[in-house]
């Protein structure tokens, strides 16, 4: 997984409600394990027309988003059912943080483990974010989740809170194998030992 630090880049406004997994990516795109190539598939039904054409009324089809790094969102972003592929989706067309009110459990957890950063935000700083994002490609903002900061385009500063762990894992590029390799000499001193106590195993 890679690591994430410090992140600056255009901010997508995307300020719906309840933003389920299945507009994030719909259930016809599941049948691959793949977490590559998903990007193309995000937001599909959204983003394309029944013909297959581009709606250019879509924020991430606009020429100031087409390169977002960052999506400000609203109350319970990722709700619906537990697809890994949701994080996969969004990972693989750029999107390294979203930043809404609330999110759905299970797409919160699954976003960290995929190295996704998602903040929550008071509704009054998320306002913020979408007017500094409706500046389109001048709406760059920097997350700094070292200092747990996120800086506006004219230089304003929000802070934000994070699990401890879930920033140690996020700094360090952990997801859950690499937190068990982390302690791979005490697995190999284990089986080491279970060997020399249990030969017959």
């Amino acid at each position: 997984m890679d690591k994430f630090d410090t992140l600056t880049g255009v901010a997508a406004p995307l300020p719906m409600v309840n933003v389920d997994t299945d507009m994030i990516i719909p259930k016809q795109f599941l049948k691959t394990i793949k977490r590559t190539g998903l990007g193309s598939a995000l937001f599909y039904e959204m983003r394309f027309r029944e013909d297959g054409s581009e709606n250019p009324d879509f924020v991430l089809n606009k020429p100031a988003y087409r390169n977002a790094k960052i999506l400000i969102g609203g109350e319970n972003f990722g709700c619906g059912s537990s697809r890994e592929h949701a994080p996969w989706a969004l990972q693989d067309f750029g999107i390294r943080c979203v930043i809404a009110p609330s999110f759905a459990d299970i797409f919160y957890n699954n976003s960290f483990k995929n190295g996704i950063l998602l903040i929550r935000l008071p509704q009054e700083e998320i306002d913020k974010l979408l007017d500094d994002a409706s500046r389109g490609a001048n709406a760059t903002i920097t997350v700094d989740l070292e200092s747990q900061t996120i800086t506006g385009p004219d230089g304003g500063t929000i802070t934000f809170d994070i699990d401890p762990f879930r920033k140690h894992c996020l700094l360090n590029g952990l997801d859950d194998i690499g937190l068990t390799l982390e302690q791979a000499d005490k697995i190999e001193a284990f089986e080491s030992r279970t060997g020399e106590d249990r030969p017959w195993l």
